[in-house]
């Protein structure tokens, strides 16, 4: 890489490969997404859930060949292995990190759209590189939350993480681990509270994480009391769909 050329690296994530016996029907039982149509083009953004519906671990899901490479924060790399691990049973899978790096860029031609919202700019995996500068604060700028830290460990329903709206589950694929609360909510049309993204202010039961360097808090609000959250378009499409009546 030359100076001319921007780092593009997110040191704080890992790709953890997963190979073997039906790779793809393993996590189609287990994973908010439909992993069918993966491929190096085509990444889906996903989470593994406990049985009452809440997020333990979210990623994306990228394709390569019959293997499924997941792009996953790096601090929670291991856990996920093992959590993996405990539903592979006896089928010959192995899961195991990858020398592959998540690489991100704002512009340029290289990679493909976030699948989460192409506002967020382009991902690709490939050869570490330098670190890059800037994706926290454009992605919080966005109001998009992600990891344990503001998803919260088997704290948040998925849907209150804004999967609905974001591409993050799929309800036509079938069962999953916690998929009976996600699909009632969304069949009922009942997210009440939804993770925002704030500006800094006073910690209260409803924080999450603070990130003073930026100006900016993650919080767990009612759909009613949103506040002073930032409202993207695609946040606001869905805090009018929360509320809209329910027909009777």
């Amino acid at each position: 890489m030359d100076d001319t050329t921007p780092a593009t690296m997110l040191a704080d994530r890992a790709v953890l490969r997963l190979a073997g016996q039906d790779v793809r029907g393993f996590l189609q039982g287990l994973v908010t997404n439909d992993t069918v149509g993966l491929g190096p083009d085509t990444p889906r953004w996903a989470a593994l859930l406990s049985p009452q519906g809440k997020v333990l671990f979210d990623f994306i899901l990228w394709g390569d060949g019959d293997d499924v490479l997941v792009d996953c924060e790096a601090d929670q790399a291991d856990a996920l292995t093992r959590r993996l691990s405990m539903y592979r049973l006896r089928r010959a899978i192995t899961i195991a990190r990858d020398d592959l790096a998540v690489h991100w860029s704002l512009e340029g031609g290289e990679g493909v759209p976030d699948p989460r919202l192409p506002a967020l700019g382009r991902r690709w995996l490939g050869p570490a590189a330098a670190p890059a500068t800037g994706w926290r604060a454009h992605r919080l700028s966005l109001g998009v939350t992600e990891g344990v830290a503001e998803l919260g460990a088997g704290a948040t329903l998925w849907l209150e993480c804004n999967a609905d709206a974001l591409n993050g589950v799929s309800y036509t694929k079938g069962c999953y681990v916690g998929q009976e609360n996600t699909a009632r909510m969304h069949h009922r049309s009942k997210v009440n509270r939804r993770l925002v993204v704030a500006p800094i202010g006073p910690e209260t039961d409803r924080t999450r994480v603070t990130y003073p360097d930026l100006g900016l808090m993650i919080e767990h609000r009612r759909v009613e009391a949103i506040g002073d959250a930032l409202r993207p378009d695609w946040l606001a499409a869905a805090l009018a769909e929360d509320q809209r009546p329910t027909a009777v």
